[in-house]
């Protein structure tokens, strides 16, 4: 699967369902980014079962501050409406992988007691 553009319209819609969303937060002036791009992209080839949507920080201004991304590009990974990571910089292809099992390995309900748990 490509790429999914997320804007303010469908990132709720897309990053609020079932499964993995990856979400790459870049902009066109950023060299990491454009940098970043082709790993993003060869990544999303490999795991059509997994959602890796791209928001341009111009044109989503308010998703960026939504999420306070203050560096660019920043990864951040989503299942099943979680947030379970977020960090700025452009990972390489093999800790990209590396983040994917991971998220492909947590056991949601554990993460959902402990998110209980924090916010009580």
């Amino acid at each position: 699967m490509a790429t999914v553009e997320l804007t303010t319209a469908n990132f709720d819609e897309v990053a609020g369902g079932d499964g993995i969303v990856l979400v790459d937060f870049w902009a066109e002036w950023c060299g990491p980014c454009k940098r970043f791009a082709p790993v993003y992209e060869r990544s999303s080839a490999k795991h059509p079962d997994i959602v890796f949507g791209k928001v341009d920080t111009e044109a989503q201004q308010e998703l960026g501050a939504k999420f306070d991304i203050r560096s660019i590009p920043t990864i951040m990974a989503i299942r099943d409406g979680v947030i379970v990571f977020a960090q700025p910089g452009a990972l390489p292809e093999s800790a990209l992988e590396n983040l994917i099992e991971q998220v492909q390995a947590l056991d949601m309900d554990d993460v959902r007691k402990k998110l209980a748990e924090h916010n009580h």
